[in-house]
């Protein structure tokens, strides 16, 4: 039975702001699946008792005995009142370590998790936060009045005592003759049912909590169970005899899921298995099993999720791949042994031949930590890839939660980028739903297209209404619309598909008429349309000067008056963006502003021109037609408030010379 170690003069403290927020809402918050406090308290122990284990290996000085590292729950009724108790031997934390990780949320995006919290619904949208957010300690306020957690570090005399109501403040003394590890006891509120809340001193409850939820967990998790044997009486008309025994029975089953085979494991069991080592409430979207053998022997298993962890966009996350050795833990965050670009990938490897004495620069020149890296990265593409021939609608998932991160190692991967090209897929004007894969759009081009067509920009939405899209829209070829940030920069990284180069349909001179399987225009004509402009165009070059590179006619417009459009290899308006939001100074990019001859503004403009000797009448309508270019495609204006007072002037002076007409 569980007796609390004596503490010295307790000191009062209040939680930091944003924890005392998330505690009101935790404990004042109706959550229908309370169990969950459970897995979460067992999962922190499992963690103390793999780094107590690591830390000893390393440390042969560490004084601490290793020999019988078990989680223990015990329970105590006394009238109304129940009290549970979730014990391990583990590693244990110092009175710093208790004031920086229990009492503040040391975690980042926390006042996004509040309001979604306060958003929540329902019991799977909780769930999936309180895996999602890290902050399985704070879900104990779900189940009890108070919450107290006894603590000594493996190596230090002086233990801690944390006590807190979750009503904003917390208590903290030092206890001299706390044992080493940690007990998180919890006063339970009073049972009820009509709102799951269940009697977690039950040691049926409990045992059915475990096998759901912490079965796969690497170390026993003890419970005592008091048991009752009758003996008949020795005489006739005696009193059978009445015995009760407290039993300890162990009540998971302990064993490492990535050491058995796919057949051997249920669903629910990698499941559970995922959400531990993932610190997660959804569903894995993919379970990938992988046995090496050989020069290299290690086992894998990985997880796809079907949500996005909230820090998966934050410079400060978790790679989410725990590192273990013949089944002894080394590190729950180790990015060595996947790219970052598949950093959304939870799981576990376990290698065979590392020295359990490893640090990150050991790792970093390891020969095996790299090959396993270039299987598993291998592999996860792999698997992408059949999941999209084979369950599109998993595929659809995973692409819209993580497609934007994958891309990143058409940029960072140079070994692999050809095969996460071929496991990408891509929105396009063939659609306005579905996604493509390149195979598809190379299927669809015509027999003299050579290049495959893109355009990059801020939504799908801006690109459709881009001019630069009207003459592929025409003719009814497609294009590929790119507007995920990271496709600025594999775009122009010189990638081929099939032979094929990605050209954007901003850049550079377009000509579609080649494609045509009919004549094209006469030659004779383009000649002559191009003499009857040649004095305007050369005039706009001078007069837009600061802004334009040159004026000349377009062969991509059908319906706009003009565009800008840049060179070859000239950064995109977009990238530019991106650049100066990063804090860099670009110098003042000029583009090309391409001209269509068939538009009345345009044809209008070179009738004036030519009627004229002076031109200076007309650069307001010139600066008018490029700054309505730049917002066609969605670009900024040097000065907007200049613009449309010239807007302004323009329309004022041609609805006074209808008037005078008049």
């Amino acid at each position: 039975m569980w007796r609390s170690p004596m503490s010295t003069e307790s000191e009062v403290r209040e939680f930091q702001a944003e924890t005392r927020q998330l505690l009101d809402l935790m404990v004042h918050s109706i959550y229908s699946n309370k169990d969950s406090f459970l897995r979460e308290l067992i999962s922190n122990a499992s963690d103390a008792l793999d780094k107590l284990r690591l830390e000893s290996l390393l440390d042969k000085d560490l004084d601490v005995d290793t020999s019988d590292l078990h989680i223990t729950l015990d329970t105590e009724t006394d009238g109304d009142a129940r009290t549970l108790v979730v014990r391990d031997n583990g590693i244990g934390m110092s009175r710093e370590d208790v004031v920086d990780l229990i009492g503040t949320v040391a975690k980042s995006g926390t006042a996004e998790l509040r309001k979604k919290l306060a958003e929540a619904k329902d019991s799977s949208t909780t769930e999936e936060l309180i895996g999602q957010f890290g902050i399985g300690f704070y879900s104990t306020f779900m189940v009890a009045d108070t919450v107290t957690l006894i603590t000594r570090k493996a190596g230090e005399q002086t233990g801690t005592r944390w006590s807190s109501t979750g009503d904003g403040t917390y208590t903290i003394a030092d206890v001299d003759d706390a044992p080493q590890g940690t007990s998180v006891i919890l006063t339970l509120k009073p049972v009820d049912t009509e709102n799951h809340l269940h009697d977690y001193t039950d040691p049926a409850t409990l045992r059915s909590l475990v096998k759901k939820y912490s079965d796969f967990i690497g170390w026993p998790i003890r419970m005592d169970v008091e048991k009752t044997t009758t003996t008949p009486a020795e005489e006739e008309g005696g009193e059978p005899t009445t015995v009760t025994t407290v039993e300890t029975e162990t009540v998971n089953s302990m064993k490492a899921l990535w050491a058995r085979s796919r057949d051997e494991v249920s669903d629910e069991e990698y499941e559970e298995f995922y959400r531990h080592v993932g610190h997660a409430w959804d569903k894995p979207l993919e379970i990938i099993t992988l046995k090496a053998e050989g020069t290299f022997e290690y086992q894998a298993l990985l997880f796809i999720p079907t949500q996005a962890p909230f820090d998966l966009f934050m410079r400060e996350h978790n790679s989410g791949i725990h590192l273990y050795v013949k089944r002894v833990f080394i590190m729950d965050d180790c990015e060595e042994l996947m790219p970052e670009y598949l950093r959304f990938v939870k799981g576990v490897v376990d290698a065979a031949d590392l020295s359990l004495n490893v640090s990150r620069e050991i790792l970093q020149q390891d020969r095996q930590i790299r090959a396993i890296r270039r299987r598993l990265t291998k592999k996860v593409i792999s698997t992408i890839t059949e999941m999209r021939g084979s369950r599109a609608e998993d595929y659809q998932t995973f692409w819209s939660t993580f497609g934007r991160v994958f891309k990143e190692g058409l940029v960072n991967d140079f070994d692999n980028r050809d095969a996460v090209l071929k496991a990408s897929s891509f929105s396009s004007t063939q659609s306005e739903t579905d996604l493509v894969t390149l195979a598809d759009y190379v299927g669809r081009m015509p027999e003299k297209q050579d290049s495959i067509y893109y355009m990059t920009g801020e939504s799908r939405q801006q690109i459709e209404n881009s001019p630069h899209l009207e003459a592929f829209r025409a003719k009814g070829i497609e294009v590929l619309i790119l507007s995920d940030p990271v496709d600025e920069m594999w775009v122009t990284s010189g990638l081929e598909f099939e032979g094929k180069a990605f050209r954007s349909i901003a850049k550079g001179s377009v000509d579609l008429d080649e494609l045509d399987d009919a004549e094209t225009a006469d030659d004779a004509e383009d000649q002559a349309q191009a003499e009857e402009f040649e004095g305007l165009l050369g005039w706009l070059g001078e007069a837009l000067g600061d802004d334009i590179t040159e004026a000349r006619l377009s062969k991509r417009l059908t319906e706009s008056a003009a565009c800008l459009v840049g060179d070859d290899f000239s950064m995109s308006p977009q990238l530019e963006k991106l650049y100066r939001a990063s804090g860099q100074e670009l110098p003042k990019s000029k583009r090309t502003l391409e001209l269509n001859p068939n538009h009345p503004l345009v044809a209008g403009l070179n009738k004036a021109f030519a009627a004229a000797d002076d031109h200076t009448p007309l650069v307001p309508t010139a600066k008018l037609v490029h700054g309505m270019a730049l917002i066609a495609e969605g670009g900024e204006l040097d000065d907007p408030a200049g613009f449309a007072r010239l807007l302004a002037d323009e329309l004022t002076s041609s609805l006074g010379g209808t008037a005078a007409a008049e």
